[in-house]
């Protein structure tokens, strides 16, 4: 696995972004009172699970915008849900950790989006959440869970299930011509 520097970032609007351009402009919202939510999510074709980690900036003076990078691995790795979303969550304290270790960006700004229900929900995900919640609170950064969790539920999401909807429009085309 490539270092999260190295990855291939995406802007919300498709151009790629060096990872140290996205940390200037991290570094220009936090400035102007923003703050960074970071979330991730996965979806797991027939041979493959995609990853999906988004970095967003929102809040202060600026208007909002985000970044994220995909990553596919074969399914086997992660085949059970309880690995698959400690993955998720994996990643985003990664990429946290090291806007806090190596940049000294301070964790009161950064909120992290966990892709997992309360405990109580009665979800899939929901009996996984104390474990992940202490997880998170470990490395002293906030957290957010469903439905509040954004990052994680709506813009991860998005860019994990790309592939899923691009077959699906494929599919579309195909019954129309």
């Amino acid at each position: 696995m490539r270092h999260i520097v190295e990855k291939k970032w995406i802007t919300g609007s498709g151009e790629e972004i060096d990872f140290y351009q996205l940390l200037n402009l991290t570094r220009k919202y936090i400035s102007s009172g923003a703050k960074v939510f970071v979330g991730s999510d996965s979806f797991a074709s027939k041979e493959k699970i995609c990853f999906a980690s988004a970095v967003c900036l929102h809040g202060g003076d600026n208007h909002g915008r985000y970044f994220f990078y995909k990553e596919f691995v074969p399914k086997i790795k992660f085949s059970q849900l309880v690995t698959r979303i400690t993955e998720e969550t994996r990643r985003s304290v990664e990429i946290a950790c090291l806007f806090m270790n190596e940049y000294n960006i301070n964790p009161e700004n950064i909120e992290l989006h966990l892709d997992v229900s309360p405990f109580g929900a009665n979800n899939g995900t929901s009996k996984y959440s104390d474990m992940l919640k202490g997880y998170v609170q470990g490395f002293g950064v906030g957290y957010r869970l469903k439905p509040d969790a954004w990052a994680s539920q709506t813009i991860a999401d998005k860019h994990s299930k790309w592939e899923k909807r691009k077959n699906q429009e494929n599919s579309i085309n195909k019954c129309i011509l």
